[in-house]
C-alpha cells in the first residue's frame, strides 16, 4: 500500500524533531562559543569528535543511489555489488594513513587548495569549476530525484512536494554550517543504520516465511539456496554482469582507482576531517571503515531477498515493472518498503529520509566550500570579510539546491538506474583526477603542464576508450579479460577503462615532468614527513581487523 498511517507518521515526525532540535541546540552552542569565522562554518575546526567524523563520513556516502541503486544492483546481480562497500573499508585505512596527514601538514582544507599548492592556480580553478559542475549536476540531482522518487512511491505524495521538502530539510541543516552537519550526521546515521536493519530483517523473515519456516537466519540460508548465482564476489567471464564488475579487476583494478578517488581527493568527503588533528581524523576514519562493512547487509540484502521473493512469484508483475514491462531493480527497496508493517514503515522511511538529507547537506556545504574559498575569495572579492565569505556560502546552498530541483527531473536519471549514473559520469574524470593527486602527494618532480594533461587529457582519454567500440573491434582483448562482447560488439568495461586510462595518465604525467624538470621547471612540492604515515598501535589494531573480516568475506562468498 503507497501510503503511510498516523503511526507511521507519529515515528517520522519524532525522527525530524530530533534531528531538527538537535541540530538548533548544536547550532546555539556555536554561537555562543565561536564567531562566525569562514573556518568554523565550512570545516568547524577542531570541534568534531572522532565519532562524529565516522558517522558523518558515511551518512556523507549513504544515501538514495545506495539505498535504491545499490538494492537494485542487490536483485539484479546479488552481493558482488558490495564490493564497492567492502573496498572501501580497505581503501578508507589507505587515505587515513597516507593522503590525510598530507592535508593536515600542509593546511589543506579544499581540494583546489592542494592543487593551487601544488600545481598551480590554472589547474586549481579548472578543478574547482569541473567539482561545482559535478556535484551539482551529477550528485545533488541525482540524491535529490531518486530520494524523491522513493518516498513518493512509498508514501503516496507527490514526487515533486517530496524533492522541495527533501531539499529545504537539507538547507535548514546545512546554514547551520559544518559543525551542524556533522553532529547531526550522528543522528542521521543511528537513524540510517536502525531503520535499514528492520528492513532487511523484516525482508529475510518474510523470505523464511514464504518457505514455511521463520527467522532471519532461516531466511538468509534460503536465500543463498534459492539464489545460489547471487551470493559470489568474483564474477566470471560468462557472467552476465561481468561488464559491470570484471572478475579481479575488483579487487585489483578499476576499483581501487574508484574508491581512493571518492575518499581521498573528494571534497565532501576529505572536509568532515580537514578540521580535526591527527589522530582524531585517523579515528573517524576508522569508524566509518567499519561501518562500511555493515551497509551491505542494509541495502544489498534487501535487493537479493526482493529478487528470491519475486522468483517465488511474491509480487504482481507491476509492482517491479515500468511501462515497458520490463522489471527495474531500482523499484526492489521501494517495493519492500510498501510491505512493512504500520509503524515500522514509518521507521524505514525516516531512514531513508535522513541517507538523503545527510547527504544532500554535506554536498551543498561542500559545494559551498569550494565556489567561497576557491572562487568567490580567490577571484571575485579577494578582499571579502569572515561574514561575507559566510553569507557567500549560505547563498551558495540556497542557490545549489534550487538548480538541482530545477533541472534533476530533466535527466533521465531514473531511467539509468541511480548508481550506474552517477559512477558513469564520475569515472569520465577519476582517473585522472586521482593520477594528478597520486603524484603530486608522492612524486615531487611532477608539475604543472603534467597535471593540465591529467586534467583534460584523461577526460579525452576515458571518451575515447567508452566510444572506441562503436568504430573499432576490440575482440583481440578479449583473451586477456579486458573486453566483452555486448550487442555484437567488443566493449571494454567500466572499471577495465578506468584503469587503462589511469596508467596511460600517469606514464605521460612522468613523461611531460621530466621534460619540464630537464627544461628547468621547479614544481612545488608538499611538505611530507615520512613520520607522519605511521599509526597508532590503536589504529593498527583496528586496520587488522577490518582486513581479517575483509579476506573472511571475500574468501567464503569467492
Amino acid at each position: 500500500m503507497k501510503t503511510l498511517s498516523g503511526p507511521d507518521y507519529i515515528v517520522f515526525l519524532v525522527y525530524f524533531v530530533v534531528v531538527a532540535s538537535y541540530g538548533y541546540w548544536v547550532y546555539n552552542r556555536k554561537k555562543k562559543a565561536a564567531t562566525s569565522a569562514s573556518h568554523d562554518y565550512f570545516l568547524a575546526e577542531g570541534s568534531l569528535t572522532w565519532w562524529a567524523i565516522g558517522a558523518s563520513l558515511i551518512a556523507s556516502n549513504i544515501s538514495a543511489e545506495q539505498f535504491i541503486g545499490m538494492s537494485g544492483n542487490g536483485f539484479k546481480m546479488g552481493l558482488a555489488i558490495s564490493t564497492y562497500e567492502w573496498m572501501a573499508a580497505a581503501t578508507l585505512m589507505i587515505v587515513a594513513i597516507f593522503f590525510i596527514p598530507v592535508y593536515l601538514k600542509n593546511k589543506i582544507y579544499t581540494m583546489p587548495q592542494f592543487l593551487n599548492t601544488r600545481y598551480n592556480s590554472t589547474v586549481a580553478m579548472i578543478m574547482a569549476v569541473f567539482w561545482l559542475l559535478l556535484y551539482v549536476i551529477v550528485n545533488l540531482t541525482s540524491i535529490l530525484y531518486l530520494g524523491a522518487l522513493a518516498i513518493s512511491s512509498i508514501s503516496g505524495i507527490n514526487l515533486y512536494v517530496c524533492m522541495y521538502a527533501l531539499a529545504i530539510f537539507a538547507i535548514i541543516i546545512t546554514l547551520g554550517g559544518m559543525k551542524v552537519i556533522g553532529f547531526t550526521d550522528v543522528i542521521q546515521v543511528f537513524f540510517l543504520i536502525l531503520g535499514g536493519l528492520v528492513t532487511t530483517y523484516l525482508a529475510l523473515d518474510l523470505v523464511a516465511q514464504q518457505y514455511g519456516s521463520t527467522g532471519v537466519i532461516s531466511g538468509f540460508k534460503l536465500m543463498m539456496d534459492h539464489s545460489s548465482d547471487h551470493f559470489h564476489m568474483i564474477f566470471k567471464k560468462d557472467n552476465a554482469n561481468f561488464p559491470s564488475l570484471p572478475g579481479l579487476t575488483v579487487l585489483i583494478g578499476g576499483m581501487w582507482i574508484v574508491n581512493l578517488n571518492y575518499w581521498g581527493c573528494n571534497q565532501y568527503i576529505t572536509q568532515r576531517a580537514l578540521g580535526a588533528d591527527l589522530k582524531t581524523a585517523r579515528g573517524g576514519i576508522l569508524f566509518a571503515a567499519f561501518l562500511k562493512l555493515l551497509m551491505p547487509v542494509i541495502v544489498v540484502l534487501p535487493g537479493i531477498a526482493a529478487y528470491v521473493l519475486n522468483q517465488k512469484g511474491y509480487f504482481t508483475n507491476h509492482e517491479l515493472m515500468d511501462s515497458t514491462g520490463e522489471i527495474v531493480g531500482d523499484k526492489a527497496y521501494p517495493t519492500l518498503l510498501n510491505l512493512l508493517p504500520v509503524g515500522f514503515k514509518g521507521l524505514s522511511v525516516a531512514a531513508l529520509t535522513a541517507a538523503i538529507v545527510a547527504s544532500l547537506a554535506g554536498k551543498a556545504n561542500s559545494i559551498a566550500t569550494i565556489f567561497t574559498l576557491d572562487i568567490y575569495q580567490k577571484k571575485i572579492k579577494p578582499a571579502a570579510t569572515e561574514g561575507q565569505l559566510v553569507t557567500t556560502g549560505k547563498v551558495t546552498v540556497l542557490v545549489a539546491m534550487l538548480i538541482g530541483c530545477i533541472i534533476s527531473p530533466m535527466l533521465g536519471i531514473d531511467k539509468k538506474g541511480g548508481f550506474e549514473f552517477i559512477q558513469e559520469y564520475t569515472g569520465f574524470v577519476s582517473p585522472g583526477i586521482f593520477a594528478m593527486f597520486i603524484l603530486g602527494f608522492f612524486w615531487k618532480k611532477a608539475t604543472s603542464n603534467a597535471a593540465l594533461f591529467a586534467t583534460i587529457g584523461g577526460f579525452l582519454l576515458s571518451v575515447l576508450f567508452k566510444f572506441l567500440p562503436n568504430f573499432a573491434n576490440l575482440s583481440f582483448l578479449e583473451p586477456l579479460g579486458f573486453a566483452t562482447n555486448v550487442s555484437g560488439r567488443y566493449e571494454i568495461p567500466f572499471l577495465d577503462r578506468m584503469g587503462f586510462v589511469f596508467v596511460i595518465c600517469v606514464i605521460v604525467m612522468g613523461i611531460i615532468s621530466t621534460i619540464d624538470n630537464r627544461n628547468g621547471v621547479t614544481p612545488h612540492g608538499l611538505e611530507v614527513d615520512t613520520k607522519m604515515f605511521k599509526p597508532t598501535n590503536s589504529f593498527a589494531v583496528g586496520a587488522l581487523i577490518i582486513i581479517g573480516v575483509l579476506v573472511a568475506l571475500y574468501s567464503f562468498f569467492w
